[in-house]
């Protein structure tokens, strides 16, 4: 996401940091590529208009031309701007839970937008991070299989989902699922309502219907983050004519220009709660403006990242991990389960993402051809290997690697090239456990944060 703006503003800056001294020219010119970089990311005109507004005004201001580092000055201000653009003047929100239980979320949407997938996965979410007890039902009675679609992802994450009945109309499947989620101690009830292909009367009236029938706590839109300015008129309708306490963007992971999230809290002063960062059933993320704006300036996303890691890795395994570093120990199995353990974090473009400065590297990550693949082939040259391989490298001569190779359907320059990183990792094992608990690792980031492939090699 951002991926376009990202590298713009990432060359205005370093244009502007070269100058050294800034005179109110030069702060001009860098507001006026800003300006462009902002629209050419498709964010809204009049979103535009304010930010340049705001943001000029600072940039030009006496201190900052004063300032010792005033290009750094410039990145700050602009850095603010987004933050307050994105609704940064408020704490995050996140979903509001707050009420008697069971509090009802309503999901709305155009139809393709992603909502069955967010309602099982903010289910998860719920269920898995804040221990409540979830129901989900799906009021769709009108695309084929819908119904059927949420019972599968309900399967798929444990959350349980109301049974069906031939016929019901929505208004009346959204009123049995809270008489069932009262009579059964549910916390939560998230409701997925029916989409179109396109906005008309007949869905804004069935889902004020239903909002009147259920009274959510939360109305929250979903909406696709690559349909660019439409999700924006999009967010405006569905406010004025149903109202919505907040968005839901999907699809963040493939959105370059990323313009709609810094317009929509703009247009309809509404918050965006929560973002969809890939197909994982995990890939739900709270929204932080200030780690997004962060992302957007090329600073990274190190919070953002250390939460993932968090999400997927067992205190028991991290403990068991660390014990094992403390005594400079580290084996192919070991490192077999750092990439299982990356690879559950998501897709691995988006982590390196995450990290300072990577957008600066875009070239060379590009050149690396680094994607989700290369892990899964690394986990399967490493599980190719024998027990006794596993635990002693050294027994891997000539022709174990070609054996290797073959089971795993890989070349013995990849099989070298694991055992490379192999060997590198152990050394930054040993190196961790001779600094003992305050060693390089003592935040907690496992081995496997850094990325393999090239940039191990």
């Amino acid at each position: 996401m951002f991926d376009n703006l990202t590298g713009a503003l990432g060359g205005i800056f370093d244009r502007l940091k070269r100058r050294g001294a800034l005179k109110k020219a030069d702060v001009e010119a860098a507001m006026r590529e800003v300006r462009v970089a902002l629209l050419e990311a498709d964010v809204a005109l009049p979103v535009v208009k304010d930010f340049i507004a705001a943001a000029g005004a600072a940039a030009k201001g006496a201190d900052v031309l004063r300032s010792v580092t005033p290009a750094q000055m410039v990145v700050k201000i602009v850095h603010d701007t987004l933050v307050e653009t994105l609704g940064g003047g408020a704490p995050v929100e996140g979903v509001n839970l707050a009420g008697n239980p069971p509090v009802s979320l309503l999901m709305v949407g155009l139809q393709g937008s992603g909502k069955t997938t967010t309602t099982a996965k903010l289910g998860l979410k719920l269920a898995k991070r804040d221990k409540k007890k979830v129901l989900m039902a799906s009021l769709d009675v009108y695309r084929p299989a819908a119904q059927q679609q949420l019972q599968q992802l309900g399967l798929q994450t444990g959350i349980e989902t109301l049974a069906p009945i031939m016929g019901e109309r929505p208004k009346a499947i959204a009123e049995r699922a809270v008489v069932k989620a009262r009579r059964e101690g549910v916390d939560v009830v998230l409701l997925d309502t029916a989409g179109r292909l396109a906005l008309d009367d007949a869905m804004m009236a069935e889902a004020r219907e239903i909002k009147a029938a259920v009274q959510p706590i939360e109305t929250l839109l979903v909406a696709d983050a690559l349909t660019g300015q439409d999700v924006v008129n999009l967010a405006r309708a569905f406010n004025d004519r149903v109202g919505i306490t907040g968005i839901v963007l999907t699809r963040v992971d493939g959105d370059a220009r990323g313009g709609a999230a810094l317009s929509m809290r703009a247009v309809t002063g509404q918050p965006i709660k929560l973002i969809g960062t890939g197909e994982n059933i995990e890939a739900l993320e709270a929204f932080d403006p200030h780690r997004l704006a962060g992302s957007i300036l090329g600073m990274g996303d190190v919070v953002g990242l250390v939460e993932r890691a968090q999400d997927v890795i067992e205190r028991a395994d991290a403990e068991r991990m660390a014990a094992k570093m403390l005594k400079g120990k580290f084996t192919l199995d070991d490192m077999a389960d750092q990439l299982k353990q990356l690879r559950k974090m998501g897709d691995l473009n988006g982590l390196i993402g995450m990290l300072p400065g990577a957008a600066k590297m875009k070239k060379q990550i590009a050149q690396a051809n680094i994607d989700d693949k290369m892990v899964t082939r690394q986990e399967a040259i490493i599980l190719s290997m024998t027990r006794a391989e596993r635990r002693n490298p050294n027994l891997l001569n000539g022709s174990r690697r070609r054996r290797i190779a073959t089971g795993s359907g890989t070349t013995v320059q990849e099989v070298n090239r694991v055992l490379k990183q192999f060997k590198q990792m152990s050394t930054m094992m040993k190196k961790a456990g001779k600094l003992g608990k305050r060693g390089l690792f003592a935040g907690g980031m496992p081995p496997a944060m850094m990325p393999p492939g090239p940039f191990m090699r």
